[in-house]
């Protein structure tokens, strides 16, 4: 019988997107057991793959130099498709591979071991596989290990994604939304794709937990993210960075739609009444910073507009302030 989950190409795609690691920085949990394999099976190059729709994308690859390969050429791409691992002794002497640019140049694959990465759910998004220049056979002791770290590493893409959110409001935390910058990021310096970061803090919060509590502080704090985001389009991300302060990504926006953006936030925080007892009403101040060649980095992007966030505090608060292009050079 047809396993429908190895052909449901929209839903595999869906429970890879879920894990929102795609474009993501290095993390020493998954180089680790790249590292591993290496060590363990005595191979020059072991990946963490993830198949996209058109690329396989390398969250580890140790002993490789590259991010990522097209789809059609990668031999992650036929272990998907199977619940059994996929071993190739000699890739010049398989029909699949033998004209393959990664058999025939670098980085000159000759024999591979790839694990499925099933989720809980049952998709493969991706492998961890093991690579050798030479052609060897890998014994059932290797596959086993390969089995118990590719199970690893679907363990920590579960532990990352449950330690994505904030407990308190469900917005992301301030980890993951550095996660989502520095995926912008990259948009911008490949393909020079617009984006533009808000940081919002509620004004004069320290009044509100020594007048009325931390209880009210809290319901403060989730009343204001539950608005921010059903207030955000689809396509932004709203995030908790520390205490009472927020950050929300504007992918696609310039500075001028991004200041318009914050200052509907402003209003409508201005005018909403926050259910408690007492219900309180209560303001934020915004920094606006659409992202530059001059602030490169999650940290020099997020500087500029924490600047202009102080400028908005500074100036009265219940207001927008726009990040200068110099704001970097003083931090």
């Amino acid at each position: 019988m047809i396993d429908s989950k190895l052909v449901d190409e929209p839903a595999r795609m869906a429970a890879l997107e879920r894990y929102d690691i795609l474009n993501t920085p290095r993390e020493p949990s998954f180089d680790r057991i790249t590292d591993l394999v290496r060590s363990i099976l005595g191979v020059p190059i072991s990946t963490v793959s993830l198949v996209d729709a058109d690329r396989q994308w390398f969250k580890a690859a140790s002993g490789l130099a590259v991010g990522e390969t097209p789809r059609d050429v990668a031999f992650c791409n036929h272990t998907i498709r199977d619940r059994q691992p996929m071993v190739v002794t000699d890739a010049q002497q398989d029909a699949r591979f033998r004209d393959n640019p990664l058999v025939r140049g670098d980085p000159n694959i000759r024999s591979y071991a790839g694990i499925p990465l099933e989720t809980p759910d049952g998709y493969n998004i991706g492998s961890l596989c093991a690579i050798d220049t030479v052609p060897r056979q890998f014994d059932p002791s290797q596959i086993a290990i390969l089995r118990n770290l590719a199970a690893l590493v679907v363990e920590q893409l579960e532990l990352r994604r449950i330690a994505e959110r904030d407990h308190l409001t469900g917005a992301l935390t301030r980890r993951a939304f550095l996660n989502e910058m520095n995926r912008a990021i990259g948009l911008f310096q490949r393909h020079q794709r617009p984006a533009s970061l808000l940081l919002l803090d509620i004004d004069h919060f320290k009044r509100i937990n020594d007048s009325y509590g931390h209880p009210a502080g809290d319901q403060v704090i989730r009343g204001i993210a539950g608005l921010c985001t059903s207030l955000q389009r689809p396509s932004d991300s709203f995030g908790r960075l520390g205490g009472e302060e927020f950050g929300i990504l504007l992918p696609e926006t310039g500075e001028e739609d991004a200041a318009r953006a914050a200052q509907r936030f402003c209003e409508a925080i201005a005018a909403t009444e926050i259910p408690g007892s007492p219900p309180l009403r209560v303001t934020a101040s915004f920094g606006v910073a659409e992202l530059r060649h001059a602030w490169p980095t999650s940290d020099s992007w997020l500087a500029a507009a924490d600047m202009a966030l102080y400028e908005a505090k500074r100036s009265g608060r219940n207001r927008v302030s726009i990040a200068r292009h110099k704001a970097h050079s003083a931090t």
